[in-house]
């Protein structure tokens, strides 16, 4: 006669195991959004420094032009020898990148890295680009064999996160900043963090709890401002988030996101040699708006930016016919560049013009605030990431919802000889 077969607590005990194997398993470590075209979009890397760097040593470490990382920050350009300035460790940055369309997956893969003495993939991944990359993310991207072997000096790719979701967020303008999650993070906390709701990036990410852990790489959708400038303009597409600036036309030009949610361009502090700035048939500069009050309204007349085609700055003159003249504009205010890191330094974002007192609009005598007529608007709404992203990179996160399913097969296959 066979032994007996104890099930009730042995039962019980597997069944609540693999509840919170199942639970803990959604997570996601890496959201990756799938593509089939060749078109790119601004996004952003959420990164903390892991050492004192240089404003240079920062950009060269993720290859990209150090006045538009300072930029992106609202870190003020005209700084003396900002580019040769020491950042603080363990301070936060936006740091602005472009994301392709790679083997059918969204990510940066501009980056490289060449190895120092004593480095490991590890190393790199999660001390060096702050946890924005795994270990085996690398390994598999440069085809390396043995990874306990690097050589010293060896060009390493380095694969970045990132996501474009046709660069809206419920029908707005968004970019998508890649975020890496923090012992101390909630996702309410994320949420309220960045102005968004606890919905949407559980939507965004494809979660299906609210539930992250501590490595977690989260889209974090940030509210921005986009362009309509023509499609054979070198910056068309330019977008930018709420809070900070970009740098266009070979560094004349600084665009930023007003608190009326409208691009706003004007000359940028570095503009040295650059093509004219000044709007045709008009005495007014680029970002120069006049207001003049009639019995009939407000007649606004602006001075707006067109994009950067062929070397030429193109402006665009409009005139309009308002209910009332337009209330003073501010512009995300701008930083010197920090020495020290103080705590809302280290998770928070740029602050928006509407969380600080803001920098007001200027001009020519008389003029006051940006025109909100059509020469700078949105483009059409597209639609939403909702539902774009998928579950997990699987080379971060190995359990998918085929080993999910599997698991619940040999469960139930278990269970049902003893119900």
């Amino acid at each position: 006669m066979p032994p007996k077969i104890h099930t009730g607590v042995d039962l019980t005990l597997i069944a609540g195991v693999l509840i919170l194997f199942i639970i803990t398993g959604v997570n996601p470590k890496s959201t990756i959004e799938p593509c089939s075209n060749n078109d790119s979009c601004n996004a952003l890397l959420g990164y903390t420094l892991y050492t004192d760097l240089k404003v240079s040593e920062l950009a060269a470490l993720f290859q990209i032009d150090p006045i538009n990382l300072l930029a992106a920050n609202s870190i003020d350009i005209s700084y003396p020898d900002v580019e040769s300035h020491i950042l603080p460790s363990q301070l936060f940055l936006k740091i602005p990148i472009t994301c392709s369309c790679v083997d059918g997956i969204r990510k940066s893969v501009a980056t490289h890295y060449k190895t120092r003495p004593s480095d490991t993939l590890s190393n790199i991944a999660d001390a060096v680009y702050g946890g924005l990359v795994s270990a085996d993310q690398i390994k598999e991207a440069n085809s390396i064999a043995d990874p306990s072997v690097l050589d010293v000096g060896q060009n390493l790719v380095v694969p970045l996160p990132c996501t474009c979701f046709n660069g809206t967020d419920n029908f707005l303008p968004a970019i998508y900043m890649s975020y890496v999650v923090k012992p101390v993070d909630t996702l309410a906390g994320i949420a309220a963090r960045y102005k968004t709701t606890t919905t949407d990036l559980m939507g965004v990410n494809a979660l299906g709890n609210a539930a992250i852990e501590d490595g977690d790489i989260l889209a974090i959708p940030l509210s921005a401002c986009s362009s309509n400038f023509p499609r054979y303009a070198s910056d068309y597409a330019l977008s930018v988030p709420n809070g900070g600036y970009a740098i266009t036309a070979d560094h004349c030009v600084e665009c930023s996101c007003t608190s009326g949610s409208r691009l706003y361009c004007q000359p940028a502090s570095l503009s040295v040699s650059c093509s004219s700035m000044q709007c045709k048939t008009s005495n007014l500069m680029l970002g120069n708006v006049t207001v003049q009050q009639s019995s009939a309204g407000c007649n606004v007349t602006s001075c707006g930016y067109g994009g950067f085609v062929n070397g030429t700055i193109i402006t665009t003159l409009s005139s309009s016919l308002q209910p009332r003249c337009p209330g003073p504009q501010q512009v995300p205010p701008l930083t010197a560049p920090p020495t020290v890191v103080s705590p809302d330094m280290l998770f928070a974002p740029s602050p928006s013009p509407s969380q600080l007192s803001g920098v007001p609009v200027g001009g020519l005598p008389g003029s006051v605030v940006p025109s909100t007529s059509s020469s700078i608007a949105f483009p059409p709404s597209a639609n939403g990431p909702i539902g774009s992203a998928s579950n997990a990179c699987g080379m971060v996160n190995p359990l998918s919802s085929f080993s999910l399913t599997v698991v619940l097969v040999l469960f139930l296959k278990v269970m049902l000889p003893f119900l």
